[in-house]
This record gives structure tokens, sequence and C-alpha cells, in this order.
């Protein structure tokens, strides 16, 4: 829906949530708002709770501006909703956030299309835990990653080193989590790469290269604490190896079935091989996240970057007889 189009529209900016990242979601979603309210949208907040039906019709909400994230955001639940009330919404629709936010289905779906991702297990936290982790059964090279299965920004994520450290690591996120993916840790630089989709395809951005100050990976301190990361933009790379990014960024977004932006995350290995972990479809928009600031490089400023995501809101289904 052109920009044009939305000035007259009333655009609900919603955020919060009910998921771990809660905080985070507000952080991003007050951004967004002021952002909108810059760029003369009639926008208003909406803090989602179980209630979030009734607020939207009673705020008279036309378009939906998703700043959540985490469960019940950005895992297809909302998305879901908004398709029966027949409110347009930015961003990816209810099939693709939902595998977007299911660590092992996204990395599936990359093995079958031939994007390189690390070797992982998923283990059934209901069954046989002990079995789950004997390092023969999982046959996964030591160092591995521990990680919540539908958890976004690193919540949980642990890395073992030693094959016996992996079931007490396993049992604390079963209880705490749910699902559970044990993946092979891949030792090199961390790179993000962000997608806009623009009128004419995809808005190219410039890789960004992620080095943690004190954590040893982009953990959730790392992410969120201002300074405890370094942002190397454009990334310290060779550019066939960033091309390489861009482009393995842009197959998985098409094959899950992304819509209008996304950030995805690779791994690079001392051999220059980018190694696909997991896709974004919300990303984070505070002061510190990474889609900002490659917009920014790119010369996009925030406002500008909020309007492109806005412009994804598009019908998608006719509202439900009443």
């Amino acid at each position: 829906m052109a920009s044009r189009d939305l000035k007259s529209k009333r655009v609900g900016v919603l955020m919060g949530g009910l998921s771990r990242e809660r905080e985070i979601s507000l952080r991003s979603g007050r951004n967004c708002l002021a952002a909108l309210e810059r760029l003369g949208y009639d926008a208003v907040a909406v803090d989602v709770g179980r209630d979030v039906a009734a607020v939207l019709e009673r705020e008279g909400i036309e378009v939906a501006f998703l700043a959540l994230h985490g469960k019940f955001g950005e895992d297809g639940r909302i998305q879901g909703l908004l398709d029966i009330l027949g409110i347009p919404y930015t961003g990816s629709g209810v099939l693709a956030s939902a595998i977007g936010m299911n660590k092992a289905f996204s990395k599936k779906i990359a093995s079958f299309y031939d994007i390189p991702t690390p070797a992982f297990s998923l283990i059934d936290c209901h069954g046989d835990i002990a079995s789950a982790c004997d390092p023969d059964r999982l046959r996964i090279r030591m160092p591995v990653m521990v990680k919540p299965c539908e958890e976004g920004s690193s919540l949980g994520v642990t890395k073992v080193d030693e094959s016996d450290g992996i079931e007490p690591v396993v049992r604390g996120l079963c209880e705490e989590y749910g699902q559970v993916i044990v993946e092979e840790f891949v030792a090199g630089d961390e790179v993000t790469v962000g997608l806009l989709e623009g009128e004419d395809g995809f808005l190219e951005l410039p890789v960004l290269q992620l080095v943690p100050r004190e954590s040893e990976f982009y953990d959730f301190k790392a992410k969120y604490s201002e300074g405890m990361t370094e942002f190397i933009l454009p990334a310290r790379i060779p550019a066939v190896t960033a091309d390489r990014c861009q482009e393995l960024a842009r197959a998985i977004h098409r094959a899950i079935g992304c819509r209008g932006f996304s950030r995805v995350d690779f791994m690079i290995d001392a051999g220059g091989v980018p190694w696909f972990t997991e896709i974004n479809t919300l990303p984070g928009m505070t002061d510190t996240s990474d889609l900002p600031a490659q917009a920014r490089e790119a010369g996009m400023s925030y406002d500008e970057l909020v309007e492109v995501m806005l412009g994804s809101a598009v019908p998608r289904q006719a509202r439900a007889p009443r």
C-alpha cells in the first residue's frame, strides 16, 4: 500500500505483547510510533494484551504496524488474528512468521534449498532427554550451541564446550522454554543481513558484522546494552563473501515466504563460507538494533526506514462476515 494511501488511515503500532521480549518490543514500538508521528501519520500505540481485538476495534485501527517480538507477536498468531479482523499489517504473513520463529523448521527449509546451515538436532523435551543428548546419537561436533527453538533475542542461548555439559543445559532450557535445539558451533565472524523489499525488488543494505565486547557471541546483553557490541559497517569481510551472504539471505527470505523485510543471521567460518543460523521476520527497532544501523549506513534515516516498512502493509484477506 503506497504511503500516500496510508496517510488517511489510522495506524496502530502494536507493541509490548505477552512474550519474554515485552520490554524490547516497547522500546521498538515507541521509536516507530515517534517516527510515524513525525512523518504525519495518524498513529497510536497499542499495547498488546489478551483483549487486543477489542482494543483494535475501539481505537478504530485500520492498519497495524507490528513492533512485536517473540511469541504471540512474531510467530504468526497476531498475524492470524489481524487476517480474521481484515486489518492489513506490516511484514510477513502467518505461515512465514511461524516458520521464521521456529529455528528447526527454518533450518530444514534452508537445507532443502541447499543454503548452508550448521548441523543440529531437535530435542523432544517430553521424551528421553538423556538419550537425546548422548553424543553418539547427536552426531554433532563439539562445541555446540543449545537454543530454545522458538524464542528470539538470543534468549537462553548457551554455548557448551564439553559433551557432558549438554544434558544439564538442555534440561534447564526445556523446563524454561519448551522445545530446544542443539546446533554445531561455527567459529568465525558473526554477521547479519537486513532485507527491505521495494517495488522493484530488494533494497540493498550493507552487511553488518557484530563483535561483542564482553560476550563470546551476540547474546541478549550484547544486543540490547549500549556499547556492548561493536558494529562494523560494512563488514570487514571480502566482497565476494558479503555478496554471498546477501544472496543467501534473499534465498531464505523467499523460501520461507517472507514479505516486506527481514533480517538474516550468519556465521562465516575460516574458509569464508556463510552458515545460516536464523531469520528474524520482525527485527528490533531499538536504538541499539541492527536493521536501523544498516539502513543508516545505506543513507536511509530511521523515519525513512519505518515508512518503507509501513508500505508492506497490504490487504491479504477480506474481512470475515459478522
